[in-house]
């Protein structure tokens, strides 16, 4: 089903509910950041019987906010996708929803082989098939000692809708 044809489903009276994602156990919350931070880990919007999770850029930060791993591009790497696969836990969803990733690294020249392998191995890992569209960008990311940040999108069918 295509995101037009779930929304045909929606009257505008309906609107859309949409409710943030959070899994505390690997990620705290932007806002409770010693300087907090305006935005949600990412939200669920509920598309009659189609969800759709938005992921904000998540990168290798721990339960208490601090950054993990500093220095160490793969590890980074692998942690980023450990607290995207709690988000997508929290909401029942899986890899296997993903189907499209914003890769940042903060140096694409001297780091994309490594993030190619770490990322490589994870997906076969999930045994994805097919791979999620993606897209690798250089960006200066809002920590200086980051290195990889990933943002995502996911969709799956909503089960309570569907029982409805």
């Amino acid at each position: 089903m295509t995101i037009s044809e779930a929304l045909q489903g929606i009257s505008a009276a309906d609107g859309i509910r949409k409710r943030p994602i959070t899994a505390p156990d690997v990620l705290n919350e932007a806002y409770a950041y010693a300087k907090p931070s305006s935005f949600s880990r990412g939200l669920r919007l509920d598309l009659g019987r189609v969800s759709v999770l938005l992921i904000s850029g998540t990168a290798s930060i721990g339960p208490d906010g601090e950054t993990l791993h500093v220095g160490d591009f793969r590890a980074q790497c692998r942690r980023t996708f450990h607290n995207i696969t709690r988000l997508l836990a929290a909401e029942g969803a899986t890899w296997k929803d993903i189907v499209r990733t914003t890769c940042y690294l903060r140096d694409i020249d001297r780091d994309y082989a490594a993030f190619n392998e770490e990322r490589t191995r994870f997906y076969l890992e999930q045994a994805l098939d097919p791979l999620p569209a993606s897209t690798g960008i250089e960006a200066k990311l809002c920590r200086p000692e980051l290195l990889v940040e990933i943002e995502a999108i996911a969709m799956f069918h909503n089960a309570a809708a569907a029982q409805s």
